[in-house]
């Protein structure tokens, strides 16, 4: 059959050719590839490969769907691949996904072949197209959200794995009717990657930092003020550091490691968690290692985290909580502008079926400007 060429920017998507065969290879062969795709056969073959240009891709289109070769539209090399499956025609329906071998990462193929595809298909028929991908996978959440796909939700062991179990998968949908453009996010990225006044530094939590996190969330008064005061299993601090990045493209959360700016060394977290979208709400919370204590360094995170959220984010208030014995806490937060509002009883869980009250503290942009106003005065 004659497989239609789209041109995208940067792209040109076209049938598979048996001279592809040596790229497809290499790329199915990549470890971050192999890792997010559905179980490929390991090795794969050349023969393998020769089958997915003669018989899969074909097989595809014959289906309502297709596997396009993302090519370079000035070599025409293969760059990776892009598709259409899991066609459902009553509904309008396909699912969409793509692989960018290793030699042409970083330079926005994946998020031009993905635009390419999606307008292609919405223009000649298709009402919904879905992204599925891990959650530990940021850049494909990415080149969604750059796509105009918005996030569903979570499908739960929809995909298997080498292990024998099933993998949740993010879902990520576009609709015919949904405005162009990329979508919206309600934590936009930091500027510059951070966030910094010259005495700490803030970044965000990434996988590498597990032994850090594992140690600070190990310390007995850093658990009891967690909700609720239980140790995160290693296998959760994994998660969490796996996740974080993902959580802020979603737009619930923003963790991130406090650095001490003139050795590189973490000293610390702080996490923003937007509770309340609607009403443009917001939550912070830090812990720091007893070695980086009464330096001032919470305050100053605090500060930051709050400069970036009035200024750059639809939050409006901030909110912090601290157990009423935590005098540490309360001071460091009225240093950083937040005002005392309420005394919650019985707010928290807490041991043996018990809980404890809350002393709530909140934060909102014209403090900020009333109290640099003063100190400029």
């Amino acid at each position: 059959m004659i497989v239609p060429t789209i041109q995208g920017e940067g792209v040109r998507l076209r049938g598979l050719e048996q001279r592809d065969v040596d790229d497809l290879l290499a790329g199915y062969g990549d470890a971050a590839v192999q890792r997010f795709l559905p179980p490929l056969p390991v090795p794969f073959t050349r023969a393998q490969a020769e089958a997915y240009v003669s018989d899969v891709a074909p097989g595809m289109f014959e289906h309502g769907g297709g596997l396009y070769a993302i090519a370079d539209p000035v070599t025409d090399r293969l760059l990776g691949s892009v598709g259409l499956d899991k066609v459902v025609p009553n509904r309008g329906q396909a699912e969409l996904g793509y692989w960018v071998g290793p030699w042409a990462r970083g330079r926005g193929v994946a998020t031009a072949a993905v635009r390419a595809l999606t307008a292609h298909a919405l223009h000649t028929g298709m009402e919904r197209i879905e992204l599925l991908t891990h959650r530990e996978n940021a850049l494909s959440q990415r080149v969604a959200l750059a796509n105009g796909f918005r996030l569903e939700g979570v499908r739960r062991g929809v995909l298997p794995n080498r292990g024998g179990g099933r993998d949740d998968l993010l879902a990520y949908a576009r609709l015919a009717g949904d405005e162009p453009g990329p979508g919206a996010r309600l934590l936009p990225d930091l500027p510059g990657g951070e966030l910094t006044d010259g005495v700490v530094t803030l970044r965000p939590l990434s996988p590498g930092d597990v032994e850090f996190y594992a140690e600070i969330h190990s310390l007995e008064d850093v658990v009891a003020t967690t909700v609720p005061p239980v140790a995160p299993s290693r296998e959760k601090i994994e998660q969490r550091c796996a996740w974080a990045q993902s959580h802020w493209l979603a737009g619930d959360r923003a963790d991130l490691i406090i650095v001490d700016a003139a050795t590189g060394t973490p000293a610390g977290e702080i996490g923003l968690y937007y509770q309340e979208p609607g009403t443009g709400q917001a939550m912070i919370g830090y812990s720091m290692m007893p070695a980086w204590r009464r330096r001032g360094y919470p305050t100053r995170a605090a500060q930051l985290v709050s400069l970036w959220a009035f200024a750059e984010t639809g939050i409006a208030r901030l909110i912090a909580g601290a157990l009423p014995t935590n005098l540490g806490s309360q001071r460091v937060l009225e240093k950083a502008g937040f005002k005392r509002e309420a005394y919650l009883r019985s707010r928290l869980p807490g041991n043996d079926g018990r809980r404890s009250d809350d002393v709530q503290f909140a934060l909102v942009a014209e403090d900020l400007l009333r109290d640099g106003a003063r100190l400029d005065g």
